[in-house]
């Protein structure tokens, strides 16, 4: 994975959610977020570093829960004709399911959509 693959993802979540406060981003230690590009595309948006510990694997356990889960409810068993179709069916699962309906018990039990939703309701409450 290249730095121009994870600055294209983090300029299309950026460009989505169009972040109104500074925003923590969390990566690992790997080069394509030590470069001077990662490091300038976070400074020009407001966006907070934030990296794992090295060797630590508790800090990848939020991303190694959500790898699995997509394994093992839509990829597995899966076999895709093409890579298109496989990207459109992990959008779908990710934009579809896993954010707007799939609830987490790390998360009151809410979908991440519903517990952002909470989140920012009651954090406006105090402003």
């Amino acid at each position: 994975m290249g730095k121009d693959l994870v600055l294209q993802a983090l300029l299309a979540a950026v460009w989505r959610r169009k972040p109104k406060q500074s925003v923590m981003v969390h990566s690992d230690q790997g080069s394509q977020f030590t470069s001077h590009e990662w490091a300038a595309f976070l400074a020009a948006h407001n966006l907070q570093p934030s990296m794992s510990r090295r060797g630590n694997c508790h800090d990848n356990a939020v991303a190694e829960s959500f790898f699995q889960l997509l394994k093992r409810e839509r990829i597995k068993r899966k076999i895709y004709n093409t890579r298109n179709l496989a990207r459109q069916d992990i959008f779908d699962y990710i934009e579809m399911f896993y954010n707007p309906v799939r609830r987490h018990s790390h998360a009151a039990n809410l979908s991440p959509v519903h517990y952002e939703q909470q989140y920012f309701s009651e954090a406006t409450k105090y402003l």
